[in-house]
């Protein structure tokens, strides 16, 4: 005699939308489908898989922050991540459409038949997709990381050695050269027009960036360094034209030296960039680090991948044009505050410099307010929407001797820094001679010492007296300026 439950079952006729309903289920919550289908064993073990996947994924997000980081810029272990990503998918999809026909029941329509196939397969659709997403975006960052960080076969000559474990032992401050390399159309070879050192102390992520001017000439060397015996007054020449000066630059070093002393400083796979580092460093009086290139012609893909950069613009900056040829300007950016700038407009905002006063001094001064605006601009939300078109454009953009297993460290400091102090170290350039042949490099040391000195602890309090109530307002070093206040919009500079 047939059981209750199977009178009922046979007195009820198939239910699509039950069908459905179960399915949708069975795809939120892996397993649930198969227990409701009658196969306990395997919905119950599917369940437990998925709990023990969903558990182990928050422990390690909430309590593993360090290794997640790591995952994110190890070659390998975005490797392993996308496998199992894979496998996930796979796997998730499988389970959708299995447990689809255990809950199907027998007599349907073909069209309810039909109904149910499409619903599964928009459904499996809707799961595929962001794992296939994710796993794309994994290949991707294993793919910038191993394209311009270096690996261990690469080749540096000034590229520090240190404890990958705790890079930043006995390192209060971490030098980073930051070089814009300008190969525009009709120039020989690189120059690197911009050139300013990011100054990062380690353990707050305070940064000084100090912009050198790339007119500068008899750029020093270490007296330990082979380049002194070649330049021992540095790499300038006097009684030479104006014309013929322009290659004794500072901007001119980056192709001039490599071209002129192959491998001076041993085998490189950046000639120029270890030797602006030994230079920079000497005439700073820091040592310098690491460096990071940047293809100026490629920063306007940069800016547009993130969907652009809001600065201040005080004065009208020109687009193009040319002193020396008399080539007027195509047009001007005009003076605003907030000014949302593309990709085009952001480089001549970092760039312009026709009849502007003081044209590098206020190039330099522009170019820090960019890299305030790009870092400003760069928050989770739009690095992860906007992730793919980043990528491509950091693959075209940057160079840098950083070494792939320091890339942890260096994110955990990037925080740091994103949530600190940025200022600049304003270089006078009459009372350090920067308009002469000579520029006075001991005067520039001098300052950039006084501007990184490590603050005084402030005295303690007398509690015998009144108390002086706190301003609110962090005083800067000695020698800086905020780069937050250089960066506001001041329309009495029109």
């Amino acid at each position: 005699m047939p059981s209750r439950k199977a009178r009922r079952s046979a007195r009820r006729p198939p239910s699509v939308w039950r069908t459905l309903g179960l399915t949708l289920l069975g795809a939120l919550l892996p397993g649930s489908g198969f227990v409701v289908a009658g196969r306990v064993k395997l919905g119950a073990f599917v369940l437990a898989a998925t709990a023990l996947l969903l558990g182990s994924t928050a422990f390690v997000a909430l309590s593993q922050r360090e290794q997640v980081v790591r995952s994110a810029v190890d070659p390998d272990r975005l490797l392993a991540l996308t496998a199992g990503l894979a496998v996930l998918l796979v796997a998730w999809v499988t389970v959708i459409i299995t447990s689809h026909r255990a809950l199907r029941p027998a007599g349907l329509t073909p069209g309810a038949r039909a109904a149910g196939s499409a619903f599964v397969g928009l459904l499996s659709f809707t799961i595929a997709a962001p794992l296939a997403f994710a796993a794309e975006t994994a290949m991707t960052q294993r793919d910038l990381v191993q394209s311009v960080f270096a690996s261990g076969k690469s080749k540096s000559a000034t590229r520090p050695t240190v404890d990958k474990d705790d890079p930043w032992a006995g390192t209060p401050r971490l030098n980073v050269l930051l070089l814009g390399a300008d190969d525009g159309a009709g120039r020989k070879g690189v120059r690197t027009d911009t050139v300013i050192v990011a100054s990062i102390d380690t353990s707050t992520g305070d940064t000084a960036l100090i912009s050198l001017p790339r007119k500068l000439m008899f750029m020093p060397f270490p007296e330990d360094s082979p380049l002194h015996e070649v330049y021992p007054d540095g790499f300038g020449k006097d009684g030479i034209s104006m014309e013929d000066r322009l290659e004794w630059m500072l901007d001119a070093m980056y192709r001039n030296v490599p071209e002129a002393h192959h491998h001076i400083l041993g085998p490189s796979d950046n000639e120029g960039a270890d030797i602006l580092k030994v230079s920079v460093g000497e005439a700073t009086g820091l040592a310098i680090d690491y460096y990071v290139q940047v293809n100026l012609e490629g920063f306007s893909t940069l800016v547009e991948a993130l969907g652009g950069i809001t600065v201040n613009i005080n004065y009208p900056i020109p687009v193009g044009g040319s002193d020396d040829a008399g080539v007027p300007p195509s047009r001007y950016l005009r003076p605003g505050p907030n000014q949302h700038l593309g990709g085009v407009d952001a480089l001549w905002f970092a760039r312009g410099r026709y009849k502007v006063p003081n044209p590098d001094e206020a190039r330099q001064a522009r170019q820090r307010c960019a890299i305030r605006a790009i870092a400003e601009k760069a928050d989770p939300a739009t690095l992860v929407t906007n992730y793919q078109q980043l990528a491509k454009a950091g693959k075209n953009l940057l160079r840098t001797d950083i070494p792939q297993d320091l890339l942890p460290a260096f994110v955990a400091l990037g925080l740091k820094v994103k949530s600190a102090k940025v200022v600049s170290v304003p270089l006078d350039g009459h009372a350090l001679r920067f308009a002469y042949p000579h520029p006075d490099y001991e005067g520039l040391r001098k300052v950039v010492a006084t501007a990184l000195e490590p603050k005084k602890q402030p005295a303690p309090r007398s509690t015998a007296g009144p108390t002086a109530k706190p301003t609110g307002k962090r005083a800067e070093p000695k020698g800086t300026e905020n780069l937050q206040d250089a960066c506001k919009y001041r329309p009495q500079q029109r």
